[in-house]
């Protein structure tokens, strides 16, 4: 081959490459929820888990699950999530994000200001109550309400995290299909990790998209 044809052959791939970066770069920015254990372990730990029904509300209050604590810096949790699962997240001296992006995985949806987006407790607070989190002590519960090594915080559209609300799989799924899976094996992880139980729905719920996955 001619050295010609091969400075064309190497130009046209450089091109291309540089291009599809250039794709790749004008992305979304996908939220940073660290990864859920594999399908299959996920149906191993649900069917550990113990399947009660779900424990009375009474007592509860989100103020028993400290959460938004001091990360690092001026940082909390939020703020911490915020910039994990943002694409170009700028920060004032107080940590609050003033610039950025971020893709919620849930509905599809791309904002481009912080005030559009919530932190969901993928397994909510009050749900975690009626599991067993109504036992526990206020150290274990700031532990889940701001856990940043299980798949447990996800920076998602605002209104979408209101609609889920307290609700378990039983009830509520993510609308966009390609995530349900994903959903799955992080709800029963995060279950898994702190022991807490699941009732009948909840369960039939998952092993159902689970056994898809």
């Amino acid at each position: 081959m001619r050295k010609n044809a091969r400075r064309t052959i190497l130009a046209c791939s450089v091109a291309a490459a540089t291009a599809g970066f250039a794709v790749l770069g004008t992305a979304p920015a996908q939220a940073a929820l660290p990864t859920p254990v594999s399908a299959s372990t996920a149906r191993s730990y649900l069917a550990s888990l113990s399947v009660t029904a779900e424990h009375s509300r009474t007592g509860y209050s989100r103020d028993l699950f400290p959460h938004w604590i001091t990360i690092s810096g001026a940082c909390n949790t939020r703020e911490t999530v915020l910039k994990r699962d943002g694409s170009g997240v700028v920060t004032d001296s107080s940590c609050a994000a003033t610039k950025g992006s971020w893709y919620s995985p849930y509905d599809g949806a791309t904002w481009s200001a912080a005030s559009d987006v919530d932190i969901d407790h993928l397994v909510p607070l009050a749900e975690a109550w009626d599991s067993g989190a109504w036992n526990w002590t206020t150290s274990k519960r700031q532990a889940l309400a701001n856990d940043l090594t299980r798949p447990q915080l996800l920076a998602v559209t605002d209104n979408v995290n209101q609609s889920k609300g307290d609700q378990d799989p039983g009830t509520w799924w993510p609308s966009r299909t390609a995530y349900k899976c994903t959903y799955a094996r992080a709800w029963v992880q995060v279950k898994h990790y702190y022991g807490l139980s699941v009732d009948s729905a909840e369960k039939n719920s998952l092993s159902s998209v689970l056994n898809g996955c």
